[in-house]
């Protein structure tokens, strides 16, 4: 199949693909007209790597977990390892998420939402908050 019919079975942009394919994530065979030629076995990693990517796994994280997929001698508690490293990293990108939230959360609160001049949201923004 071509890249536009990967990209529509995969539902992955066809730049997001050709950019998988320049980082060696998805190596299609080439047809004598130079076009892409993506088989079913490429494409289930393409929806592969659409799923790992919904989950926020970088693109190391997904070279590795493709690795894992493709071995099928694979030890379960490698995979399991990676899935928990990347809750470790989910969990702290929740906390600074809700240390960003509660800062804001703050500014608002001191801020009067008047017609004053007077703005603590914008003081703080510009380093001379009080």
């Amino acid at each position: 199949m071509n890249i536009g019919q990967a990209s529509r079975r995969s539902g992955l942009p066809a730049k997001t693909i050709r950019y998988y394919e320049e980082i060696g994530l998805v190596q299609p065979s080439r047809l004598e007209n130079g076009y892409r030629d993506y088989s079913a076995g490429e494409l289930d990693a393409l929806r592969f790597l659409a799923r790992a990517r919904s989950l926020g796994f970088s693109i190391e994280e997904c070279r590795r977990l493709l690795s894992l997929y493709s071995d099928k001698s694979r030890a379960s508690a490698d995979v399991r390892r990676l899935a928990e490293a990347h809750i470790v990293e989910v969990d702290a990108k929740i906390a600074e998420l809700q240390a960003i939230r509660a800062a804001l959360a703050r500014l608002v609160s001191a801020c009067h939402g008047d017609h004053a001049p007077d703005c603590p949201i914008l003081d703080e923004l510009a380093g001379s908050a009080a």
